[in-house]
């Protein structure tokens, strides 16, 4: 097993990318913290992986929920291998100008904010033991933007 004794935290690990990236790293061997905003979604996701998962209600926008989140894997698991920064969110597709501003305030926080609030924070965990990986996702349409938006 590739992550046998690895520590990770998984965020938006309840649904989509992040559960099968959860589901795959307990599989390899790796004890995982599943971090998302829907409680119910990560509880449901840890309990189907049994003893090596546990779950944790994070906004991954808010700086004391990323610092909780890093103290839970530690407190949980005795440290942190990986972080993986999967957590996203989107709009449907529409022309900029369709856009509210507290929708795009939103996805600036927890897609851009949200991971530089955790890089900040696990860099220096990171740099004590020694050793880390982060793992950034991104989505497709940053480099395919929707044809009947442009228009």
């Amino acid at each position: 097993m590739r992550l046998e004794g690895k520590v990770a935290i998984v965020t938006g690990g309840g649904s989509g990318f992040g559960e099968g990236i959860a589901r795959k790293f307990v599989a390899e061997g790796a004890k995982v913290l599943i971090a998302d905003r829907d409680a119910a979604n990560g509880e449901r996701v840890a309990a189907a992986l049994g003893a090596n998962a546990r779950s944790l209600a994070v906004d991954v926008a808010k700086s004391a929920d990323v610092t909780r989140m890093l103290d839970a894997a530690q407190d949980l698991f005795g440290g942190l291998h990986i972080l993986v920064n999967n957590a996203g969110v989107a709009h449907a597709p529409q022309p900029l100008e369709g856009l509210p501003e507290d929708d795009f305030d939103r996805i600036v926080a927890v897609n851009i904010k949200a991971i530089y609030l955790a890089a900040a924070q696990v860099v220096l965990r990171f740099k004590q033991r020694k050793g880390g990986v982060i793992l950034n996702m991104a989505s497709t349409a940053g480099v395919s933007p929707c044809s009947r938006c442009t228009r």
